[in-house]
Order: structure tokens, then C-alpha cells, then sequence
């Protein structure tokens, strides 16, 4: 059922569909290097037949890892006999140096017109000289109702399809299949086939039921895994959305986190969200999350989810702030500009002989020996005594009430200078 032409490319509206520039390409017979980049089963290597078929220009296919260079020699030999032939080359992320340096000169000719194909993000795993030489283009996941044109054009085509079966299907098994895909055609489309081939039929008729369905697509397609590139777009919106304080989406994505199963990654991104993103606002929720962490790392999945959920709500929930750690960025800022002073003589150790022959630590007033521990005298090297790094929150109580203190203190030490 792989489309023959751009025509009947399912979704992707974006790239083909009217004014897309895959379209505008092919209208154009103007083709350059590209590479398609997105989850398995959405439309990569149908894309690429697809330009194929409708330039009506030669096409191959090979593998980055599983297919030699020998391999790739003989396709150019076929481009310089034919003019131009288009490759599209699945695993491009995996392409070694030797291959690579092979292709770059054909391309550069016009020889080949390379289509990659990949799962991962080109801009991380991509080596920049063959990103340099191609448009790329990012595949989105298809919805159900493209998924039910896929699964429905499947069982009326006679001739790739499975249109010489007389195929009944219940609503409850198409939705099913539509849902339980998440976007992969691929898998729609297997276990729609296995339903249609392993079902009893009834009379002439292949009747699918629901039971049928679930039997032939027992759990959801999972469009990444823990190493993949969608794994860390995941985390980000995990992140994002608690510090967004959408509980809802928070606990949507630690779903998938938790289907992925790392709890190690989970755990790490909590912590660092209870820091980062609560911070000050509420400084009793770190230590609640690393408490959930410990019970979730020594419960293991499925019964982690617990512990983890109890946390994750709160977290989305909790009032936030992140004054903690941006001000720190800012003495770190200071710092790195080589703006870093000297150490005040008073402050210096003064714990080792003939130290108060350099001055170092004279002059130094203990604070314990002051009323409320506190006495005027200057912290700050002199080139950044006036320089204020905390900028406290006002929105949150207890940063308020972090404010009143810091400014009576500051009113205090500043006295010194």
C-alpha cells in the first residue's frame, strides 16, 4: 500500500500537499538532497517512492549500516547511465566517514539525489558535512483519521491491498486500530492484515471484531524508547509543563516516561524540577520528592508510578520560583568576565604563622560575639562591594518573608562601606 506517487501520500500536508515544497519540487522537476526525519510508520520511505514515482526518475534503497560501499558504487554507476537516480538511504544517523566521503562528491554532481530517512533529530545525529547538502524536512504523526483512510483505501484495493477479501469490521475494532497505532500507519496497517488473514470467516465474510482487533494489536504502538531522541523531547515537555503548572499534561508525560520504563532519567528530572522550578517558593517540596524518588526506586514499576504521581501533582501544583538559582547565574556571570576581586584582607586565613604580617584575617569581627549575630563589615571584594546577586521573589510567602530579612540585613552590612 505504499503510495505510488505524491498523490496519494496520506497527511504530511505541509511538505506535500498544495504549495508544500516537496510538491513544488516535484512539480518543478527541481529536486535537491533532503532528509525526512520523524517516529517509525508515518511516511519517510513512502515519501521517497512517491518523488520517485512521480518524477518517474530510478529508485533505490539502501541501508546506511547494512549496505556496503560496494553497494553504493554500483547505484552511482547506474546515475551517471541514466542521468539521476534517487536514493534514499534509511539510518542516515548511522552513516560512517568512509561511505560519506563517498557519496558527497555525487551529490554535488547531481549524480545522486539523496533522500535520508531517520528517527533521529538530523541536527544532533547528522553529521553537519551531509546536513550542509540537504533540505530537511520533519514528518508529523498522523491522526486517526488518517490512519482510518490508510486502513480503509487497504481493504478496498484489490491489488495491493486486501481488497479481495470481503472484510467486515466493527466501529470498535477500526477505532481500536486507529487509537492503539499512535500515529504508525505501519502497525495499522500489520495488524489490520493479520486480523483480516487469522479471522474466522463467516460464510464469505471476514468479520473483525473488537476482541479481534486487540487480539492483532495487543498494546499500543510506543513511539520512543529511553535512548531515542522523542525520549528527550518527552522530558522537556514533562519539564515544561510543570513548571507551566498544568498538572494534567505533567502527569500525561510521565506516563510516557514511565512506559518508556527509566526510572533512573524520571527520577533525576524531578529533583532537578523541585530545584529549579519550585525552588524557594515552597523549599519543603525537594526534600518530599526526593523522599517519593527513594520509595518509587525501592517500590521499582509498576508500583513507582505511585509515589512518583503523589509528587509529580504537587510539583505541577506548587506555587514557583526559580530567584534561587538565577541569582547564583549572575555571580557566575560576574565571574566568568573575570570579575572576581580579591578576597577583603579581613576575610583571608589567618590560620598559619606570620599571617597577620600580611594582614590577612586583622581586623575580622566574629558575628557571634554581636547582638543577633550580625555586625557591619564588608564581605564583597571592593570592585563588586555594591554588587546585589539575590533578587528575591515577591510573589511567593516565603520568599516575602526571605525579602524582609535579606533587606534589614542588607541595611545592616551595608553600613560598613
Amino acid at each position: 500500500m505504499r503510495p505510488r506517487t505524491i498523490d496519494e501520500v496520506i497527511s504530511q500536508e505541509h511538505l506535500v500537499g498544495e504549495g508544500g515544497i516537496i510538491r513544488r519540487m516535484v512539480d518543478a522537476k527541481r529536486l535537491t538532497s533532503m532528509i525526512l526525519y520523524g517516529p517509525p510508520g508515518i511516511g519517510k520511505t513512502s515519501i521517497a517512492s512517491a518523488i520517485a514515482g512521480s518524477t518517474k526518475y530510478m529508485f533505490r534503497t539502501l541501508n546506511a549500516v547494512s549496505n556496503t560501499k560496494k553497494d553504493m558504487q554500483q547505484i552511482v554507476e547506474e546515475g551517471k547511465m541514466s542521468g539521476t537516480v534517487i536514493l534514499l538511504l534509511d539510518e542516515i544517523h548511522r552513516l560512517d566517514k568512509a561511505k560519506q566521503d563517498f557519496l558527497l562528491p555525487h551529490l554535488e554532481k547531481g549524480t545522486i539525489i539523496l533522500i535520508g530517512a531517520t528517527t533521529s533529530n538530523p541536527y544532533h545525529a547528522i553529521n553537519p558535512a551531509i546536513r550542509s547538502r540537504t533540505q530537511i524536512f520533519e514528518l508529523e504523526l498522523l491522526d486517526q483519521e488518517d490512519l482510518r483512510l490508510a486502513l480503509s483505501r487497504a481493504m478496498e484495493d484489490k491489488e495491493r491491498g486486501l481488497g479481495n477479501i470481503n472484510i467486515d469490521i466493527d466501529e470498535a475494532a477500526m477505532e481500536h486500530f486507529t487509537l492503539s497505532a499512535q500515529g504508525d500507519v505501519r502497525s495499522a496497517l500489520n495488524a489490520l492484515e493479520l486480523a483480516a488473514l487469522s479471522t474466522k470467516t463467516d460464510g464469505d465474510t471476514v468479520h473483525i471484531t473488537l476482541d479481534d482487533a486487540k487480539a492483532c494489536m495487543q498494546k499500543s504502538a510506543f513511539l520512543h524508547d529511553k535512548d531515542g531522541d522523542a525520549h528527550y523531547d518527552v522530558m522537556s515537555a514533562f519539564q515544561k509543563s510543570i513548571r507551566g503548572s498544568d498538572v494534567d499534561a505533567s502527569l500525561h508525560y510521565l506516563a510516557r516516561l514511565i512506559e518508556a520504563g527509566d526510572l533512573v532519567t524520571i527520577a533525576r528530572r524531578m529533583l532537578v524540577i523541585a530545584y529549579e522550578d519550585i525552588g524557594l517558593a515552597n523549599p519543603q517540596l525537594a526534600t518530599r520528592t526526593l523522599n517519593a524518588i527513594v520509595s518509587a526506586e525501592r517500590l521499582g514499576f509498576p508500583e513507582a508510578r505511585i509515589p512518583l504521581a503523589n509528587a509529580v501533582v504537587e510539583l505541577a501544583l506548587s506555587p514557583k520560583s526559580n530567584s534561587a538559582y538565577k541569582s547564583l547565574d549572575s555571580a557566575l556571570a560576574d565571574i566568568r568576565k573575570g570579575k572576581a576581586g580579591t578576597v577583603p584582607k579581613h576575610l583571608k586565613d589567618g590560620h598559619y604563622d606570620s599571617a597577620d604580617k600580611l594582614g590577612n584575617s586583622v581586623g575580622y569581627q566574629y558575628p557571634h560575639n554581636f547582638p543577633n549575630h550580625v555586625v557591619a563589615q564588608q564581605y564583597l571584594p571592593e570592585t563588586l562591594k555594591n554588587r546585589q546577586y539575590f533578587i528575591p521573589s515577591k510573589d511567593t510567602k516565603y520568599e516575602g518573608q526571605l525579602e524582609e530579612i535579606y533587606s534589614k540585613l542588607k541595611t545592616i552590612l551595608r553600613k560598613s562601606k
